[in-house]
């Protein structure tokens, strides 16, 4: 009954390494009454190496036509807004600090960006869903998920030992805010792989 949920909650969460320099992460719950959970990550990648250097300069790739946009409280309206001619387009790579600074409501709402992208594909399973490359270190993250959603946070907030933008996420799960917005209702089992490689791709 802790926090009004019903019932009692076992959570499992596997982290592997792998062979191909993957890290995967697979969640498992189960419940003894019906409630609700969306479970993720908030992993921090600074793929330079070093975090005294920001993300800005890393390029992105967000596999998603769609975000979901945010009131004051950073609570999702309910609405979904094509990212076409806006800052939130990262159908193809280009670097996280290009459009960060952009005179945009939903940028100044979050300090940077703080949203969830609606995934394409969401009934496909296990795909890649979004690629991080940072040119210098030539490293290349590729992350994959079956869940229809992934918040993007550009370390907005960060202080302290990290300093603002000096990290980022991008924590797949399913849309926030799901049990009060009727069309977020997906039904969803919750599996992410994270690979880290070098990559000599050019941007």
């Amino acid at each position: 009954m802790e926090e009004g949920f019903p019932g009692n909650l076992l959570t499992k969460v596997s982290y592997s390494l792998t062979s191909d320099n993957s890290l995967e992460i697979v969640y498992e719950a189960k419940t003894d009454k019906k409630t609700i959970i969306n479970l993720t990550n908030h992993a921090y990648f600074n793929l330079s190496g070093s975090f005294s250097n920001d993300i800005l300069d890393h390029h992105l790739q967000i596999n998603a036509n769609k975000i979901l946009p945010v009131n004051k409280f950073l609570i999702p309206t309910g609405e979904m807004d094509l990212v076409e001619n806006t800052p939130f387009d990262f159908r193809t790579f280009k670097p996280i600090g290009k459009d960060i600074y952009a005179d945009n409501k939903q940028l100044k709402l979050g300090l940077g960006y703080d949203h969830c992208w609606c995934l394409n594909y969401p009934d496909k399973g296990v795909r890649k869903i979004a690629s991080a490359y940072h040119k210098k270190s030539g490293r290349l993250l590729e992350v994959f998920s079956d869940q229809p959603g992934v918040q993007f946070y550009s370390g907005n907030h960060l202080n302290g030992d990290y300093q603002k933008r000096t990290g980022f996420c991008l924590e797949t799960q399913h849309y926030p805010d799901s049990p009060n917005q009727k069309n977020f209702l997906l039904l969803f089992y919750v599996q992410v792989r994270f690979i880290l490689q070098k990559h000599p791709t050019n941007f």
